[in-house]
Parts: structure tokens; sequence; C-alpha cells
């Protein structure tokens, strides 16, 4: 009886020492052919990083050209663009900018480490003072220029890119970034993806900017693919409010898809991904 009690210890004490093993082997899973590259905005001397996936095949085809996506409110959407780009749109590079990542610490506490976003995605400054000196609203042109001045501008130097072939994806106030991107710089980019965008506290300054007053108007010479969710009504009126803005410009130049998907806000973000990114690699293929 004493020896199969031992057997029994001795059996209990090697199957915890294989259970400890494999505990002790876990590791943070990583998302294959993604690098992480901290990019420094050169103007206002702040920190991001920059979440770049390459497509399989991407050494081994040393003198292929690649479509970028761009994309921002990178933790939030890379798995989501992973996904649906390694089912319907393999052959592309996908660049995710991350939210400054040296900001305040104390207002990063508060708020999230997404607390950048309330100032970089934004148009128009706060009319409440004390609001503004946090958060400093309304710095969309400032982030712009970073994109272009510092994003783009390392990607197409390190990358084999088609810089012909750019794509911007925004969800929420990262559509109206996106928005804000269209109607100030179009040519930045040559496809544009708007989903669920929250135009409606900065609906007026967005038709100020497609107004025919606005001197020197550059022609969009876009696609564009803007959605919402059918249980957004609110938000899904200030952007029939802008496509109808933006179809009366009459732009040859402008093709436009427009596209409603079940669900709320937080539902229609993966059906917008989906959705978009087979609506992107149609062009591509319609263009090859």
């Amino acid at each position: 009886m004493n020896r199969y009690l031992v057997l029994i210890v001795l059996s209990l004490a090697v199957f915890s020492v294989f259970v400890g093993a494999e505990v002790g082997e876990r590791q943070l899973y990583e998302m294959p052919r993604t690098q992480v590259i901290p990019i420094q905005d050169s103007q206002f001397d702040r920190q991001y990083e920059l979440y770049i996936k390459l497509p399989e095949g991407y050494d081994e085809n040393s003198k292929k050209e690649y479509p970028v996506i761009y994309f921002t409110d990178a933790v939030w959407h890379i798995d989501m663009l992973s996904a649906c780009t390694e089912y319907l749109m393999k052959d592309v590079v996908l660049v995710g900018i991350s939210w400054q990542k040296d900001i305040n610490g104390d207002l990063m506490k508060e708020r999230g480490a997404h607390v950048s976003r309330f100032r970089d995605y934004s148009i128009r400054k706060s009319s409440n003072l004390e609001r503004q000196a946090k958060y400093q609203f309304g710095q969309a042109n400032h982030h712009l220029n970073f994109i272009r001045n510092d994003v783009i501008k390392y990607v197409e130097n390190s990358y084999r890119i088609d810089p012909n072939n750019r794509t911007y994806f925004g969800y929420s106030m990262g559509g109206k970034f996106g928005a804000y991107i269209l109607l100030t710089q179009p040519e930045t980019f040559k496809n544009y993806i708007f989903g669920s965008p929250s135009l409606k506290g900065e609906f007026s300054i967005i038709s100020e900017l497609t107004s025919n007053t606005v001197p020197k108007r550059k022609p969009f010479n876009a696609n564009v693919f803007v959605s919402y969710g059918s249980e957004e009504k609110v938000l899904g009126e200030y952007v029939d409010k802008f496509i109808g803005i933006l179809r009366a410009k009459n732009d040859k130049n402008l093709y436009l898809m427009h596209v409603v998907v079940e669900g709320d806000h937080q539902a229609a973000f993966p059906m917008t991904g989906v959705r978009s990114i087979s609506w992107l690699s149609g062009l591509t293929m319609d263009k090859e």
C-alpha cells in the first residue's frame, strides 16, 4: 500500500513539473511579418510608433512595388485589417499610426493611452478654454503634416511602395480626420475609407471646407468608401449630408461608394473592415 502511495506522489510531482514547464514557456504572440518602428513628429518633437506589416513573399519579390494602407488608431485596427487583407487583399503593406507615446502621463491615466487622438483628429478648437488648454483640440492640420512629411516619407524610403496607390483607413474620429484630409490635401491618398465618421460636432467646418468659395480648390481625384451602421441614426444623418455635398460637386474624378452595414457603432466596425477591404481589392484588381 505504501509502495502505491509513493508511486502516486511521484507521479503527481512529475506532472506538476511538466505543468510548471509549460506555464513557464508561455510567450506573447507576435503578428508575423510585422515590425514596430519608432517615429518622431519632426515639427513638434512628439513620439509615435508605426505598426508595419509586410505581405508574404515581400523579401522574395525584390522588384515588386506594393500598395499600402495607412490607418490611424493602430492598436485598435491592426488585427481586423490584418485578417481582412490576409483573405481579401494579400499583396498589400499595412502601416498603422499609433497615438502619441510620450504624452503627459497624468492625462494618459485620466483618459487612456488614446488621449492624443482628441487633439490629432479634431479640426477646431474648443470654446471651453479649460478643456482646450487640457486637450489642445483642433490640430488635425499638424497631424496631417506629420503623416505627409514624416510617416509617408519614411515608409516610401524604407519599403517598396507604389506611391500612386496609397489608401487611408479611419474609423469614427479617424474617419472624420480622413474626411479632413480629403477636403484639404486630397492628393495625399488615392483611396479613402471612412467608417462611421463622427462628423456631427464639426460638421459646420466640414461644410465650409466643401464650399465653392474655398480658394484654389484641388480636384479630388480619389476613390472614397463611406459607411455607417444601420442603428447609427444621428451619425448617419450627418454622413448622408456629407455624401450629398460631395455628390453635388459633380467631380468626375471622384468615385464614391456609400454602404450601410448592420449594427451600432461598435458592431459596424468589423463589417466596415470586411466590406471596405473587399471594395479596395476590387479596385486593385480592376487596375491590374
